[in-house]
């Protein structure tokens, strides 16, 4: 590598990773946050940060009594929703706190891409959120299997299915990888106790692992690099990170923590199913009508269902591609185009995940 190269390289992490900033008074105490019409946007990373925190501590308590086993999995779920105290109450915020973590991941994204805080010299800022939302659908899939009733193990025999579908659109030796990964998702020939300790291993060890790894780059870049313009015509209003910004940000989490337990605690989150499929998973039954993945999956459950598969596909390899490269496919433009990408994204979210079975009836006709 020639030494304009070199330094061309040096440059480019320098400036990405400005780590003489890394001080007291750099990250915290003489940090501004910018106001304008936009500000709102500012609360929902740390709102996520404070979801995967309730997961994190109600994930542990659940620990205590989960049984990881095919035998012992629904029954051990059912002990602590029914005879341990305070079981329901953690299992229903810890479920909760996981479609809430989602969601303002998805507001998120939207709003970060919106203000157009990806620029340089964001890009990687950008690139581990859009990892760490990647790491999050990793979660729910993961965590869907674990309680091992009925619509549970069926839901993910037919998540694999499509990973394995996958092969058949591509060219020579690619064909195989999908129906490798597959295979080393599953564990064994079908949906058994290898797969349930594969999911364990991963949502409650390695998952976490990837999140801590980045979620730290992803903060201390944040912090690093402050808050983005965010808007075409700065007010040039600011107020101070510590105490103003951090004291809204923790009176916005008590608030947040009020509703979301008054939720758990009057709402079970499995009464929003229509379906009574939670029995315990028998491998004799057949496969029941109705079943579903969770919400945040609904997005890409519904085309699957009405388009061709490889159309899918293509358009989910496109937009995966599109979200990591954003900070070079978009740098040129401007917010209101991408404001108005973010509106058209929204749209489609909402009303495939409040529509998307609507549709498909028009369509199909029923499942």
């Amino acid at each position: 590598m020639s030494s304009e190269r070199m330094n061309a390289a040096g440059a480019f992490i320098r400036e990405r990773f400005p780590v003489h900033h890394i001080s007291f008074d750099e990250m915290v105490g003489k940090k501004e946050v910018p106001q304008h019409r936009m500000s709102w946007a500012y609360y929902f990373g740390g709102l996520a940060l404070f979801f995967f925190l309730i997961q994190l501590g109600t994930g542990v308590m659940l620990l205590f009594y989960y049984q990881p086993t095919v035998s012992d999995a629904h029954a051990s779920v059912e002990f602590i929703t029914k005879h341990v105290s305070g079981g329901a109450l953690i299992r229903n915020l810890h479920a909760w706190a996981s479609s809430c973590m989602i969601f303002c991941l998805f507001v998120h994204l939207l709003t970060t891409f919106a203000m157009k805080a990806f620029v340089k010299p964001r890009e990687i800022t950008w690139i581990t959120g859009v990892v760490l939302l990647m790491i999050t659908f990793g979660f729910g899939f993961t965590g869907y299997l674990l309680p091992w009733h009925q619509i549970a193990v069926n839901a993910t025999k037919v998540g694999l299915q499509s990973i394995e579908e996958a092969g058949q659109y591509m060219p020579g030796a690619l064909s195989e990888i999908p129906r490798n990964m597959k295979e080393l998702i599953q564990g064994e020939p079908a949906v058994g106790q290898a797969t349930l300790s594969r999911f364990y291993a991963l949502h409650v060890v390695i998952l976490p692992l990837m999140v801590f790894a980045t979620l730290g780059a992803h903060v201390l870049l944040v912090q690093l690099h402050g808050m983005s313009q965010g808007v075409d015509r700065p007010t040039g209003k600011t107020e101070r990170f510590f105490p103003f910004f951090v004291l809204k940000d923790f009176t916005l989490w008590g608030l947040v923590f009020l509703a979301v337990i008054t939720v758990a605690l009057c709402l079970p989150f499995e009464s929003m199913f229509s379906f009574p499929l939670f029995q315990p998973f028998d491998p004799l039954g057949s496969t029941p009508d109705g079943i579903k993945p969770e919400w945040y999956f609904f997005f890409l459950y519904y085309p699957l269902e009405l388009l061709p598969f490889w159309v899918v596909m293509l358009a989910m390899t496109l937009g995966i591609a599109g979200l990591f490269a954003a900070p070079w496919i978009f740098r040129r433009s401007s917010r209101r185009t991408l404001g108005m990408i973010a509106i058209a994204a929204s749209a489609y979210l909402i009303v495939t995940t409040l529509f998307g079975d609507a549709i498909y009836t028009f369509f199909k006709g029923g499942h």
